[in-house]
């Protein structure tokens, strides 16, 4: 007899209702793989709950598709209880508090990071965004990122500014204070200078934060990739990537025995449906990459190929029968070009020019 899966993230109505991540709908395809292997499932059914997974929306699709099924032990982890949370964005204030541009910039980066592990899509990403920019409370703001995830150790939501009602207060007892000091003294001593103004008050005007859009082909936007792309699909592994100053294409495999081709613009789009790949198919791990190595090679790549005012068109990072390989990719107006070879801790393995 089945029993239902415990600790799963639909066990509450608000929990059911958060979006879900890509990582979601491959654990949950994940399990109804162990399922049918067991024999849980016909094939039928099988296929129809594997589609309906992957294009579930929310957690509590993907819980309804998995409910029924016994806990297996080659799937133990991933039936356990999730630290993801559902706050608030407004944090507890009342939500007709005005926001700040920081509330607006933190719900940008909550926008961001769900557009990043799958949550939204580009279109979804891109409306809710416009909306952030106009909104001006923090109900507005909670609104737009209540069903999203966000894991529990994550940075604290949006909150209202402290009311500077008693700073202000306390700044002008203090100032008048001092004006009536000054000016008994002045009248005093010296009764034919004016009196002091009192001390300017320090408002605490915060400055605006800026999002991060590093050149991809630089160490800071290799990082930041690899970070983005930790948090999307769990992993720093992949079969082959370009770099391009302001985007990134890339290959994947979801499974041993299939690839998928994505594109980066800020946000993963996936540019095809999942293509046989080869299980023997050579891999690269971003995370065993030395970035400031290979971007400090990158800089010098240009003088390396001797390409006369060269630049770096884009580096290419991908798997091969003796270990990953990196090209760094030269270019310039008189269509000549070459390329740097180094293996993933920047050592030089060869280079290579060619004419224009």
């Amino acid at each position: 007899m089945s029993s239902k899966t415990s600790g799963s993230a639909g066990d509450s109505p608000a929990a059911g209702r958060m979006r879900a991540r890509d990582i979601d709908r491959v654990n949950a395809r994940t399990l109804l793989d162990a399922a049918y292997a067991e024999g849980e499932l016909g094939a039928d059914e099988y296929h129809q709950r594997s589609d309906q997974a992957q294009s579930a929306q929310t957690l509590g699709e993907l819980q309804r598709l998995i409910a029924d099924l016994q806990p297996s032990t080659k799937t133990a982890d991933l039936t356990r209880a999730r630290k993801w949370s559902r706050r608030p964005a407004s944090g507890g204030y009342p939500p007709r508090t005005r926001a700040r541009d920081a509330d607006r910039q933190a719900t940008y980066v909550l926008l961001d990071a769900a557009l990043a592990d799958g949550q939204l899509t580009t279109a979804d990403h891109r409306t809710l965004t416009e909306l952030a920019g106009e909104a001006r409370t923090l109900g507005d703001l909670s609104q737009l990122t209540d069903d999203l995830q966000r894991h529990a150790d994550a940075a604290p939501d949006p909150v209202p500014p402290k009311s500077r009602r008693e700073n202000w207060f306390a700044a002008g007892v203090a100032a008048m204070s001092i004006a009536v000091a000054v000016g008994t003294f002045m009248a005093v001593a010296r009764p034919a200078t004016p009196p002091a103004g009192p001390p300017a008050v320090d408002l605490g005007i915060i400055q605006p934060l800026v999002l991060p859009r590093p050149k991809l082909t630089e160490a800071e936007g290799i990082s930041y990739f690899r970070d983005v792309y930790r948090a999307k699909f769990g992993d720093t592994v992949l079969d082959e990537v370009d770099f391009y100053p302001g985007y990134a294409v890339f290959t994947r495999a979801p499974q041993a025995n299939r690839k998928v081709h994505y594109n980066y613009f800020g946000g993963f789009d996936q540019t095809d449906q999942p293509q046989t790949r080869d299980p023997k198919t050579p891999t690269v791990d971003l995370a065993a990459l030395n970035v400031q190595a290979v971007a400090a090679l990158a800089a010098q790549a240009p003088a390396l190929t001797k390409v006369d005012q060269g630049v770096v068109n884009y580096i290419d990072i991908q798997g091969s029968g003796t270990g990953p390989v990196v090209r760094i990719y030269v270019g310039n107006q008189a269509k000549e070009t070459g390329y740097v070879e180094a293996a993933l801790d920047g050592r030089v393995t060869r280079t290579v020019a060619f004419g224009g």
